[in-house]
């Protein structure tokens, strides 16, 4: 079930379509809580492992829009991909300096986990040195790739602006962070899908990267969460059943999304026709990326 935060509702009126660009963010770190949900440790480890996901995730997004970038001659679609560019990169600068402000300044050390980051970005879902026909289809996998987990990351975006988090203490430069990136990322849902699409990419093969992509992403976050808890010496050093199960107490609590609305979100792409259109509201996106203090302290 989604929540409002206290007080507030989604704008009714819709936009309509917007143009994409970077914004200007200032946060200020010193002194950030690793448990940035007071009372929701867990919650805030799973969410923190995010921050060690996404700068090199962002990058290799950034990489195949640039590499993709020279075969668009649709000119629309081209703006919105520099504009996604240039907030995916903006998105990466930020994350990684939670690496080293707030994550390492209370005693995680980021860089193990980092690595493999950088092995699945870089090499793994790196351009490979082949020719022609090949280069071009692998290039058009990792379109249909960042497709998916945009997806995903809109869905989060959506879920984080509606999320009552103040009840669990949250402290508001983080909040702040999560919900400027999940804002963005409903602003920008449709593009991944739209520039898949341009390049060929069919329900099957979008069906079929789906089916991976689901279940790495999740596990991907699960040995993140582990990694956090591993290192933080405030908490037992839970194995992964009890870790998940404190995982599924924070979804009941609402401090993270439920697992049925993550399936539900994940099944939805299945459906003939779909398109992330119905992921979430550019008007509650737009409304929240007007009064962002983070935004707002850049512009002073």
């Amino acid at each position: 079930m989604k929540l409002l935060r206290r007080g507030e509702r989604r704008p009714d009126t819709d936009p309509g379509e917007v143009a994409l660009h970077a914004r200007n963010v200032q946060f200020r770190w010193a002194d950030t809580p690793l448990h940035w949900m007071a009372d929701e440790p867990i919650a805030s480890h799973l969410i923190n492992s995010l921050n060690l996901l996404l700068p090199e995730g962002e990058r290799m997004f950034c990489a195949a829009y640039a590499e993709a970038l020279p075969f668009v001659k649709d000119e629309k679609l081209r703006e919105a991909m520099l504009g996604f560019i240039g907030q995916e990169s903006m998105h990466a600068e930020t994350h990684d300096k939670v690496l080293t402000e707030v994550l390492a300044a209370n005693g995680i050390d980021p860089a193990p986990y980092v690595r493999q980051a950088e092995y699945l970005f870089r090499k793994t879902l790196g351009p490979k040195e082949v020719d022609g026909v090949a280069q071009h289809q692998m290039m058009v996998e990792r379109l249909t790739i960042i497709a998916c987990l945009e997806h995903f990351f809109a869905y989060l975006g959506d879920w984080i602006l509606n999320a009552d988090l103040e009840k669990f203490g949250a402290h508001p430069q983080v909040a702040d962070l999560f919900r400027w990136h999940g804002a963005e990322e409903v602003e920008h849902r449709n593009v991944a899908h739209d520039v898949a699409v341009y390049f060929g990419a069919g329900y099957v093969r979008r069906a079929a990267l789906m089916t991976l992509v689901f279940p790495i992403f999740i596990t991907l976050v699960a040995r993140g969460t582990k990694f956090m808890v591993h290192q933080d010496p405030s908490l037992p050093d839970y194995g992964y059943p009890r870790l998940i199960l404190r995982v599924f107490g924070s979804m009941w609590r609402g401090a993270l999304p439920g697992v049925p609305s993550l399936v539900r979100s994940a099944v939805s792409t299945f459906q003939p026709g779909y398109h992330p259109e119905s992921v979430g509201s550019t008007a509650q996106a737009v409304a929240y990326l007007a009064k962002s203090p983070a935004a707002q302290a850049a512009a002073s």
